[in-house]
């Protein structure tokens, strides 16, 4: 399920569609079937190895399901996200990439820090599984920090504070190309947002903003995905590019482009011991509105703290299957958010790394979940993960 690319949404469409996604694209994990009741006595204890184990509860849960999805991120706050999954059976001969589930759900979030948000979407899948449709709705009313565009030295230690009340939505539908693991769409975003700084006009530093503005605009997608596992990787590549174009004859009320490209593979170094190499550029031009600017994140560093009209980051990450059902990992990544390719010296840059582990909490459909602890430039962060950091269905 793919979220809502803008970020008018935001933590709570994002948030709210992981949480989703956790349930959801487990059971699709390397399945040469339909779905069969598992034979374990138990729905939370493995015949296998008598470890807690959720396999046969997922097996056998279907309809409506309740979710909770804890929220860590410090831009926003600490706080819960949950809601309710409506999960159909995947189709037949589900090799990867191939047979994913229906999906309708909705959910809601809130943080210590006032933010609160909902989201409701829901993704089918059509003709032997060739075409796959997407419609989603939110409203959030969200808390943040604003630290500037690029290298923007006055706000570093001072920002500004900011609250952004988006309500929008997106519809998009996808086509596979033959049997390949490639698929093209074409998307359609609307939004409005009130922006309210806690400042008065004139401040420096200020952007400039519209209190209240709309974005309306079409995005064609191509992406390739040959990853084993859609939760715990350990094999296999994902890589798309996103053109979002919007504009006033959209729907909007400004003119501007957004580019993203991002790609993860992941290499079994060793049957206990996975590599995994992400990358990511985005980029933006025209009259973009500030908080759609781009902005570096990956693990230890704050969503939206470091933003810029271009943004280009890495990560890589390395997992060990220590002991039975337990695991180890270790990540370090670096980032730049910059205002023009052709004058360095705007560019911010930034470097994170950490640790953590992680339990096999359903080996059937190899779902991982843990904690990491990442450091960076400011204080430590916790991330609780279910399945891959880089969780992209």
């Amino acid at each position: 399920m793919t979220t809502i690319r803008t970020r008018i949404l935001s933590a709570a469409a994002l948030l709210g569609a992981a949480a989703v996604t956790t349930v959801c694209v487990a059971r699709t994990n390397d399945m040469a079937g339909p779905l069969a009741v598992t034979n374990s006595p138990s729905q939370f204890r493995s015949a296998e190895d008598g470890w807690l184990d959720i396999s046969g509860f997922m097996d056998q849960s279907y309809g409506f399901a309740p979710i909770v999805f804890p929220i860590t991120e410090p831009a926003i706050g600490y706080g819960l996200a949950g809601g309710l999954a409506f999960v159909d059976k995947p189709q037949g001969a589900a090799e990867a990439g191939f047979g994913r589930p229906d999906i309708t759900a909705v959910g809601g979030m809130f943080t210590e820090k006032g933010a609160w948000g909902v989201v409701a979407g829901d993704v089918r899948h059509w003709r032997d599984d060739r075409l796959q449709t997407l419609v989603g709705l939110g409203y959030a009313s969200i808390n943040l920090d604003y630290y500037g565009i690029g290298d923007d030295r006055a706000l570093r230690n001072q920002p500004l504070d900011y609250t952004l009340e988006p309500l929008g939505g997106v519809a998009r539908a996808k086509y596979r190309l033959g049997d390949s693991c490639w698929w093209a769409g074409l998307g359609y975003t609307f939004a409005t947002t009130r922006v309210e700084f806690d400042a008065p006009s004139g401040t420096p530093g200020l952007p400039p903003f519209q209190r209240d503005s709309q974005v309306g605009g079409v995005t064609p997608t191509l992406n390739y995905d040959s990853r084993n596992n859609l939760f715990t990787p350990t094999r296999g590549t994902f890589a798309e590019a996103t053109a979002g174009l919007f504009s006033e004859a959209l729907g909007g009320d400004a003119e501007f482009q957004r580019v993203s490209l991002i790609a993860m593979h992941y290499v079994p170094l060793h049957p206990k011991l996975t590599l995994g190499l992400r990358g990511d550029v985005n980029l933006s031009f025209g009259d973009v509105p500030f908080y759609l600017r781009p902005f570096v994140y990956f693990r230890g560093v704050q969503a939206m703290r470091y933003q810029g009209e271009h943004v280009a980051q890495a990560e890589v990450e390395l997992r060990w299957q220590l002991w039975k059902r337990f695991s180890l990992v270790g990540f370090v990544g670096g980032g730049a958010a910059g205002n023009d390719f052709d004058r360095y010296e705007n560019s911010r840059s930034v470097v994170a790394g950490g640790t953590g582990f992680r339990y096999e909490l359903a080996r059937k459909y190899g779902l991982h979940m843990g904690l990491d602890v990442a450091f960076g430039p400011d204080e430590p962060i916790l991330y609780v993960q279910f399945g891959s950091a880089w969780l992209r269905p």
